[in-house]
């Protein structure tokens, strides 16, 4: 992981000129079956997309609040990141999907018996909002409702 001093001039301005928002910390959620019976989705915020669905709109000022739904069975190496931050290295994601949506890894726990079942669907988002505003009112209340709706028990961040 980088350190602040080794990114270059507009990050370290950007990151001391940010106002970061405060929340309440989150109560942790217990997990209400063992992990050998639950069902796990992924969420990543790369900006991933199927090649069938549009491209995060790098236009939006303050970053795009929306989300993709990719499908659980899609071919991991046929998705496209899309994100628009040049703040860190491409070329992992671009080498191996896994990196950012480790969705291969997840079918191998769940042919192992590790955890239940695979999720029939995940979530993409795009990193690097800095308006988060509607993303927190609008976006995030759908997508719990789709990961509710799938009987997902546990959900996986992927931060990018």
């Amino acid at each position: 992981m980088a350190k602040v001093a080794d990114l270059p001039l507009k990050y370290r301005a950007m990151m001391k000129l940010y106002r970061w928002r405060r929340i309440d910390p989150v109560p942790l959620a217990q997990v209400r079956r063992p992990l050998s019976e639950a069902r796990v989705a992924l969420v990543t915020t790369a900006g991933l997309v199927a090649p069938e669905q549009a491209p995060f709109d790098e236009t939006i000022k303050g970053g795009d609040w929306s989300y993709r739904v990719i499908r659980g069975d899609v071919a991991t190496q046929t998705l496209i990141e899309t994100h628009r931050s040049d703040a860190f290295d491409h070329r992992g994601i671009a080498a191996d999907r896994n990196l950012a949506l480790p969705l291969d890894r997840l079918r191998e726990l769940a042919a192992a018996g590790e955890i239940g079942s695979v999720a029939p669907r995940h979530l993409s988002f795009m990193g690097s909002i800095t308006a988060p505003g509607r993303l927190l009112r609008e976006t995030l209340p759908a997508a719990v409702d789709l990961l509710l709706a799938d009987q997902v028990d546990v959900a996986l961040l992927v931060p990018i």
